[in-house]
């Protein structure tokens, strides 16, 4: 059978399924907690808090912690350079002895017989010299020969995979990636893996560039019946803000007012990750394309919470293959561990060949987990990167997540956030639960945000 007509099987048993589902099963209840949009003054919102923290990672990135022989890799050190590497993602530095020694760093990745201590520290040192790689090629050119040089000779299929997306993504030539992807596909002809298979083609499919399906027929479409959907439109750079338009149960799209000619309700939300250029299968890399179950929120915690992710809850979002789900598909309880050609049944008809939008079937089958909406208790000075993109600057990277802008006074007093709004917003159009289903979906265009009118247009012709 073929692929088109396998879909529109799964699509017509799917649909008739869910319905069935809808009619017997009583809705999950997440909603809003008493307290869930308590604002609270805090103290490590001060600016006296914010100074102490910056410096504790300026400490982090002092020249002679890069020094491998006086840290070489393995357990005695892997929380040094875990704390290391972090701190160089976050600040970025661009001295020429710290460039050299994650160059070198990379380097080890086209090493054989790493220990498992040794692979989790030279695996960071890929999502940060990616990060680095990409801000500037130039200037970290000798990182970029390790990178080939990893895609040369690594025997870790994985690394081989990260390697060469991140020269792809700094700007390697359309026929020197042709080249090595061949190669590639020669040499791991008998011991590639999914991640390698994904990765390349991935690659593949951006050399090809093809035309986005009609925003109007994912619109109109409701992936289940009778759920909230929540859709977040980007740009293929994601340093560019995103825009998220909302669809109550009803299948309405919801107005910032109960005036039928009121605009669409919308808020920006942010979906470059730290490592801005790693892509959306690796771990950390940017947030996927696709459909994810909206589930719930993570309550406020007393600690380790406020700097990460803000003062306000975080909703839960899932994808295929991550535990930790209810019910992806009603009547379908725990993770949901489908063909690939059930969850392009999920998608309109004319989307379902578009291999962007089966990107969080395939992270989740990669184990990508935990990507959130949620805030930032930092300040956006606290992340280098951020100079680098002024639009976007009051908006905080995340580590695969959708970020929503939230920022304090120096005297931690909360000025704006965006998290109660997608909070209220959410639990309404689910009828009382936070529930539904988030589509995200990159948009070819200008350098700005996907703007309402563009949105509004394709709902218009739906009408």
């Amino acid at each position: 059978m073929q692929r088109g007509r396998r879909s529109q099987l799964f699509s017509l048993i799917l649909a008739s399924s869910l319905l069935a589902a809808h009619s017997t099963a009583h809705a999950a209840d997440w909603p809003l907690r008493p307290g869930d949009l308590t604002v609270q003054q805090l103290p490590e919102a001060t600016a006296a808090a914010r100074v102490q923290q910056r410096q504790q990672q300026v400490n982090l990135i002092q020249p002679q912690r890069y020094d491998l022989s006086r840290y070489p890799l393995g357990d005695r050190h892997e929380t040094h350079w875990r704390q290391t590497l972090w701190a160089t993602a976050v600040l970025e530095p661009k001295q020429p002895e710290i460039a050299t020694a994650i160059a070198t760093l990379t380097g080890y990745a086209a090493q054989p017989n790493l220990t498992p201590s040794q692979q989790r520290s030279v695996q960071m040192a890929l999502q940060v010299g990616t990060q680095l790689y990409i801000s500037d090629p130039q200037f970290f050119r000798e990182l970029g020969d390790r990178l080939r040089q990893v895609v040369a000779d690594s025997p870790q299929p994985d690394w081989v995979a990260m390697a060469l997306s991140a020269l792809a993504r700094g700007g390697e030539s359309p026929d020197n990636l042709r080249a090595q992807i061949q190669q590639i596909r020669l040499r791991f002809a008998r011991q590639g893996t999914m991640r390698l298979d994904i990765t390349l083609h991935d690659l593949e499919t951006r050399l090809q560039a093809e035309p986005l399906p009609p925003l109007r027929d994912l619109l109109a479409w409701q992936v289940v019946p009778q759920q909230a959907h929540l859709y977040i439109f980007c740009r293929p750079d994601r340093s560019i803000l995103c825009r998220a338009v909302l669809k109550d149960r009803n299948g309405r799209f919801v107005r910032e007012s109960a005036d039928p000619d009121a605009p669409l309700w919308s808020v920006e939300l942010l979906s470059r990750t730290l490592h801005h250029g790693l892509a959306w299968n690796f771990t950390r890399g940017e947030s996927p394309q696709g459909i994810y179950r909206i589930e719930g929120t993570m309550p406020r915690l007393e600690s380790g919470y406020f700097r990460a992710f803000g003062q306000f809850p975080l909703v839960k979002v899932f994808m295929p293959y991550e535990r930790g789900t209810t019910e992806f598909l009603p009547g379908q309880r725990g993770t949901w561990t489908a063909t690939p050609d059930a969850y392009r049944a999920l998608l309109p008809p004319s989307w379902r060949d578009h291999f962007p939008m089966q990107q969080t079937y395939w992270a989740g089958r990669l184990g990508r987990s935990l990507i959130r909406i949620h805030g930032s208790g930092e300040p956006p000075d606290f992340f280098a990167n951020n100079e680098r993109f002024p639009e976007s600057y009051q908006w905080n990277p995340t580590i695969g997540c959708f970020s929503a802008v939230e920022l304090y006074d120096d005297s931690g007093r909360l000025q704006r956030a965006d998290m109660p709004k997608i909070l209220t917003a959410l639990n309404a159009a689910g009828g009382g639960s936070i529930e539904g289903y988030l589509v995200a979906v990159e948009v070819p265009g200008s350098d700005a945000p996907v703007s309402l009118a563009e949105i509004t247009a394709a709902i218009t012709i739906t009408n």
